[in-house]
């Protein structure tokens, strides 16, 4: 390594102290030993459990090439700020790494509101908001050159899955329970339009408000319309207490869920009763006893890490970092909003250890891929039932 000696008259000279000098970078004659990246997580509101998965994703993976010597020999510094999943108190947050902490790019920003909050304040600066973690059309609709999105959105996941299962199961009767909310109707919407691609229209919806605990009217009226397939536009709780509630009563349709779903919390919160739920999804869930051994080696070393077991949502802030290094990488030396751009205008993700759907970019296209394929809870663990579909 010479990466800490000076290179005279044709040879490699140890320096005579052990002090180091900032490279400085010429547009802005600031120091450029270090890409600084933002993210705004949920570590302290409703969903912590998953926003604290995210960063500790990200941190693994931050920590791994810094220790390889970052990326063209500067460091990667993560600063990550609490939204309590407040859309104000994300705009804050916000505004604190902008102006404060001066990040290249957000990363992995949890949540569709508090999202949508932040655009004003990154995009006034030029900072691009570089795969959110949500599912939502507004991550990379409109199109701005400063968004990029990985995640096939919840229209179109439950348009593919929804037709696909009905054919398999040969589904006569499609109903939907869904939050009464913007998240719920995309879920519902994408169902619909998955049903009308194969002739067929919902038989039953019903809604319920976000908060909700008692589900009973809900499953009384999908039992009584004699439903044999269930679309539920559900997060955690109310997946456990809609399917609770159904099997209690005797009523065992097919059930699918979006990948809001697709989480260990289904089963290790609601137990045996929530296997046979089937949930749309792109990178596996690692097990730490996974039967593949590159994930059971990675959910090892992030258990070893930090004294608990990763979840999905580890592995999406571990891959989205993962994705940032590889553009800044290929960007090469001279890193600006413009050649990351540039760069990732022509980028191919390649698939994962966690069976990650290829995702690629061009000067039109801000969403990596919208394929998606189906996984089921089968005694009490997420096992991947189908390959990949996708619109084409």
């Amino acid at each position: 390594m010479n990466s800490l000696k000076f290179y005279i008259d044709g040879q490699w000279v140890s320096p005579s102290g052990t002090g180091t000098i900032d490279v400085i970078n010429p547009a802005t004659e600031e120091a450029c030993t270090e890409i600084t990246l933002g993210s705004i997580q949920d570590l302290s509101g409703p969903i912590a459990g998953f926003g604290k998965q995210v960063r500790l994703g990200m941190m693994l993976r931050v920590d791994e090439v810094n220790e390889q010597g970052g990326i063209h020999g500067r460091k990667i510094v993560l600063k990550v700020e609490d939204s309590a999943y407040d859309p104000k108190k994300a705009v804050l947050a916000a505004q604190k790494l902008v102006n404060q902490d001066k990040i290249f790019a957000m990363v992995g920003h949890i949540g569709t509101a508090q999202n949508l909050a932040t655009f004003p304040v990154l995009f006034e600066k030029n900072i691009i908001n570089f795969f959110p973690v949500t599912a939502a059309r507004e991550m990379y609709e409109p199109f701005n050159r400063l968004k990029y999105s990985f995640a096939a959105t919840y229209f179109d996941q439950m348009r593919l899955a929804t037709p696909k299962l009905v054919k398999e199961k040969s589904a006569k009767k499609v109903c939907a329970m869904y939050q009464d909310d913007e998240f719920g109707l995309e879920v519902l919407r994408g169902a619909e339009e998955g049903l009308k691609d194969i002739g067929m229209t919902m038989a039953e919806k019903t809604s319920y408000k976000r908060g909700a605990t008692d589900f009973s009217s809900q499953v009384a009226k999908m039992k009584a319309s004699g439903c044999d397939m269930v679309v539920l536009g559900t997060i955690i709780r109310e997946t456990i207490g809609a399917i609770g509630e159904s099997r209690k009563t005797g009523f065992n349709p097919v059930f699918l869920g979006s990948s809001a779903a697709y989480t260990d919390l289904i089963h290790k919160l609601g137990g045996k009763a929530m296997d046979g739920l089937y949930a749309t999804m792109t990178v596996q869930n690692p097990y730490t006893d996974e039967a593949s051994q590159p994930i059971r080696f990675w959910a090892n070393k992030y258990k070893t890490k930090f004294n608990e077991d990763p979840t999905v949502f580890s592995v999406y802030g571990y891959d989205l970092i993962d994705a940032f290094l590889q553009a800044a990488q290929k960007a090469g030396p001279n890193l600006s909003t413009d050649s990351f751009i540039k760069t990732m205008d022509t980028m191919k993700i390649p698939p994962d250890i966690f069976g990650s759907a290829e995702l690629t970019f061009s000067p039109t296209k801000r969403l990596g891929s919208n394929a998606t394929r189906l996984s089921q809870l089968q005694d009490a663990r997420w096992k991947v039932v189908s390959e990949y579909m996708s619109i084409k």
